[in-house]
């Protein structure tokens, strides 16, 4: 995906899959959104009846909203740092103790300039997935661009596990 801004009509046909794939599951899906700041709760709610599948958003920028909206621990982030697996995981988990969704993901990660960090470069994005009754798992991305090519590679990516995931 190229570095200009995200396009959310691009991601429409798989936007479009998802749907299906949810409505055929009656399943409902919860986002918690750090370095993407709401661009795949915005990708999901760009196509008309979303409101059938798409319970909520959460965008948890800073690390007391990742505390305060969704419960992950402040010891966690201290020890992992918020761009972590640890982390990821313990924010798809908040997301569905708040949300009456089956299936949640979150987003957390660097999308530069700034705010790499030994061992964790710019690019160093976690996703973390969960449906409910299962366990969570957490996916590392090592993506490479500018800010918005960081972010709409996530994005991109962020809807593909939500399609892998909500496929009977």
């Amino acid at each position: 995906m190229s570095t200009r801004l995200l396009d959310l009509a691009d991601l429409e046909p798989l936007v479009l899959q998802l749907a299906a794939a949810l409505r055929a599951r009656h399943w409902r899906v919860a986002t918690a959104e750090s370095c993407t700041g709401g661009l795949v709760a915005a990708a999901c709610t760009a196509v008309a009846g979303s409101s059938d599948w798409f319970e909520r958003g959460f965008v948890t920028y800073s690390n007391e909203a990742k505390v305060q909206s969704l419960g992950v621990a402040a010891t966690l982030i201290e020890r992992h740092g918020a761009v972590s697996r640890e982390v990821a995981l313990a924010m798809a988990e908040g997301v569905l103790r708040q949300a009456p969704a089956d299936l949640a993901l979150s987003v957390t990660g660097i999308a530069g300039p700034g705010g790499a960090v030994p061992g964790k470069p710019v690019g160093t994005v976690w996703l973390g997935l969960t449906v409910r009754g299962q366990a969570p798992r957490a996916e590392l991305l090592q993506l490479s661009g500018d800010r918005a090519g960081i972010r709409a590679q996530t994005v991109l990516r962020a809807l593909q596990r939500l399609l892998e995931a909500a496929r009977p």
